[in-house]
C-alpha cells in the first residue's frame, strides 16, 4: 500500500511487547481501576499530577520525542512522554482533558503493538518456506484467510495516526482518522472474521493429523521473535482488534465535550465499528448455523409430519437431552413414569424427539416458537430429581397415528434437569423475544466485571473477554450467571468464577451513566441527518 511504502512506523518498536501481551497488561488496568470503587479516593488521586512513577534518565530538549517516548519501558500513557510531563500546557488541562488525550494515546500505542504482531504473523509465519510447504493452497486460504491485508489497513491506519499525533501532540485527534479508515476496516475484516469456522477447522485438523505440520510449528513457535505465542494466538487477534478497536473509540466518546465536533466523528466512528462487528458476528453464526442444520438434518428422522430443516434464517438456540416425568393422578400412589426426550430449539421452532444410538434422534412432535413456553415447576420430589420446569405447547402438530403421546396431552408432565443452571438456562431460552434494555431503568441490578476471559461452549452463553462489564439477571445456585455486557447489550449465560462482584453502588451507577453517554450522542448524532 501507498502509506505502507512511503514511511515506516515510529512507534511500533518502542515497546518490546506483542499485542497478546500488551492487551493482557491494559485489560488488567483497566480491572484494577474498575476494583478503585471509592470515589473519595478517586478524588484525592485526581488533586495529584500523577502516580509515583521510577526516575527516568533526563533528556535533552533537542531528542526526538520518540526518543523521549521509548525511555519508558511499556510507553503506554500519554503523560509518560517528558516533553508532556514537565509541559506548562499539561498543568493547565483539566483532568477531564488530560483523560481524553490518554484515552485517544492508547489507541494509537495499541495500534503500533498490533501491527508489530501482525508483522510477526505474517512475515514469520505466513510467508515460513518450511510451513507452506507443509500446506495445500486451499488450506494456506483457510489457515491465513487475508493476513496480509489485514496487516496492510493496520499499517496505514496507524501512520495516519502518527501523522495526527506529530502535528500536535497536546491535541490531536484520533477519531476522525479512524472514521476515515472504516471502509477499509470493513473490506479486510468482514472476510477474515467470516472465515473463522473454516480456520478453526483447518488449524485443528492439521494439529490432530499432520505430523509435519505439528513439528515445523513448534520450532517456528521456538522462535523468539514471536516471544514463545503461539500461531493461534496470532490469527485470533483480528478477531479480539476489531472488538477492542471499538471499546477504545466508546472510551474516547464517553470523554469528548458534548456537542462538540469531536463528539461528532466519535459517535460516527463507534457506531461503523459497531455495525461492522455486528455484520462479522451474524455472518459467523450464519454458517456456524447452516452447518449444524446440515449435520442435524442427516441425525434426524421425522416420525410425524417432515418439515424442511435447513433455512438460511433458522438458527439454533439450545438443545440437549431431558428426563420426562408423567404424573398418572388416577393411581392412589400418583405413579410417575419416566422417559428420554430430546429437545432442539431454534429460534423459530421446538423440536420434541427420542434420543437413538449412535446420535440420532426421532422427532414425534413440534411447535412453533411462538406457542412454546416453559415456566417453574413448584414441586417436591424424592431422590435427585429436584431441578424441574414445565413445558407448554400451546399449538402443535401431533400425528394422530403416533403411539408416542404429545406433552401437551398430558398436563402433569414435567421435565427433569440435571443442575439448577440448566433448569433457569432452558426457562429463559423458551422465554418470548425481548426488547432492548433500558439500563437505566435497572439501576439497582447486580453488576459483575470479567477477570479471566471465557469462550462461550454453547448457543445460549456469553463470551466475555478481560474487563468487561455485564449486568446479571439472574443466576443459578451452582455457579451460572445470566447478564447483559453493557458494552453490545449481548445476554447469555457464563460460569460466576470468571467475574466479580462490583459491590460499590457509585461505581454500578458511573458505568451505566457512561453506556447511556454513548447512546445519547447516538440519538444526537444520527437524528440530526
Amino acid at each position: 500500500m501507498e502509506n505502507f511504502k512511503r514511511r515506516h512506523s515510529k512507534l511500533i518498536n518502542s515497546s518490546r511487547l506483542l499485542y497478546q501481551e500488551y492487551s493482557d497488561v491494559v485489560l488488567n488496568k483497566a480491572i484494577q481501576s474498575q476494583k478503585r470503587v471509592d470515589s473519595f479516593s478517586e478524588d484525592i488521586e485526581s488533586s495529584f499530577p500523577s502516580s509515583p512513577r521510577l526516575r527516568r534518565k533526563v533528556l535533552s530538549p533537542q531528542d526526538s520525542y520518540l526518543q523521549r517516548l521509548s525511555v519508558s519501558s511499556n510507553a503506554s500513557l500519554w503523560q509518560d512522554i517528558p516533553m508532556i510531563r514537565g509541559s506548562r500546557m499539561l498543568l493547565n488541562m483539566s483532568r477531564d482533558e488530560q483523560k481524553l488525550q490518554e484515552a485517544k494515546f492508547e489507541l494509537i500505542m495499541s495500534e503500533a503493538s498490533y501491527l508489530r504482531s501482525l508483522n510477526v504473523a505474517v512475515d514469520h509465519f505466513q510467508r515460513s518456506a518450511e510451513l507452506q510447504a507443509m500446506l495445500t493452497n486451499q488450506e494456506r486460504q483457510w489457515l491465513f484467510s487475508r493476513l496480509h491485508d489485514v496487516r496492510d489497513v493496520s499499517a496505514s491506519f496507524l501512520f495516519d495516526l502518527e501523522e495526527k499525533f506529530e502535528e500536535d501532540m497536546f491535541t490531536f485527534h484520533v477519531c476522525d482518522v479512524a472514521l476515515k479508515h472504516a471502509p477499509e476496516f470493513r473490506r479486510v475484516y468482514l472476510p477474515y472474521v467470516t472465515n473463522q469456522t473454516y480456520q478453526e477447522q483447518t488449524f485443528q485438523r492439521l494439529l490432530n493429523g499432520n505430523a509435519g505440520f505439528q513439528q515445523v510449528l513448534e520450532r517456528l513457535e521456538s522462535d523468539p521473535v514471536c516471544q514463545r505465542l503461539s500461531l493461534k494466538s496470532f490469527l485470533i487477534l483480528p478477531f479480539q482488534r476489531i472488538t477492542r478497536l471499538k471499546l477504545l473509540l466508546q472510551n474516547i466518546l464517553k470523554r469528548t465535550r458534548p456537542g462538540s465536533e469531536e463528539e461528532v466523528q466519535a459517535t460516527q466512528a463507534y457506531d461503523a465499528l459497531e455495525k461492522l462487528i455486528k455484520d462479522c458476528n451474524e455472518n459467523v453464526q450464519r454458517m456456524k448455523s447452516t452447518e449444524e442444520l446440515i449435520y442435524l438434518s442427516q441425525k434426524i428422522e421425522f416420525e410425524c409430519k417432515i418439515f424442511p430443516l435447513i433455512s438460511q434464517s433458522r438458527r439454533l438456540v439450545k438443545c440437549g437431552e431431558l428426563t420426562a416425568l408423567d404424573f398418572n393422578t388416577l393411581s392412589p400412589k400418583w405413579k410417575v413414569t419416566t422417559r428420554p426426550i430430546y429437545l432442539h430449539l431454534f429460534n423459530d421452532c421446538l423440536l420434541l424427539s427420542r434420543p437413538k444410538e449412535g446420535g440420532r434422534f426421532v422427532v414425534f412432535d413440534h411447535a412453533a416458537f411462538s406457542d412454546v413456553r416453559g415456566e417453574k415447576c413448584e414441586m417436591k420430589l424424592h431422590g435427585t430429581n429436584k431441578n424441574v420446569f414445565r413445558l407448554f405447547l400451546l399449538q402443535n402438530y401431533q400425528d394422530p397415528h403416533s403411539h408416542h403421546q404429545s406433552l401437551t396431552l398430558n398436563p402433569n408432565t414435567c421435565l427433569v434437569m440435571f443442575s439448577s443452571s440448566e433448569k433457569l438456562r432452558w426457562i429463559s431460552a423458551l422465554a418470548p423475544p425481548r426488547g432492548e434494555l433500558d439500563l437505566l431503568e435497572c439501576p439497582d441490578a447486580p453488576q459483575v466485571q470479567c477477570i479471566k476471559t471465557y469462550k462461550a461452549r454453547e448457543n445460549d452463553e456469553l463470551a466475555l473477554e478481560k474487563a468487561d462489564i455485564i449486568m446479571v439477571m439472574q443466576y443459578s445456585n451452582d455457579g451460572w450467571m445470566e447478564g447483559v455486557k453493557l458494552s453490545d447489550r449481548e445476554r447469555g449465560w457464563f460460569p460466576s468464577e470468571h467475574v466479580e462482584l462490583i459491590s460499590s453502588k457509585h461505581a454500578r451507577q458511573k458505568n451505566l451513566k457512561e453506556e447511556q453517554r454513548v447512546k445519547n450522542a447516538k440519538q444526537q448524532v444520527f437524528c440530526k441527518k
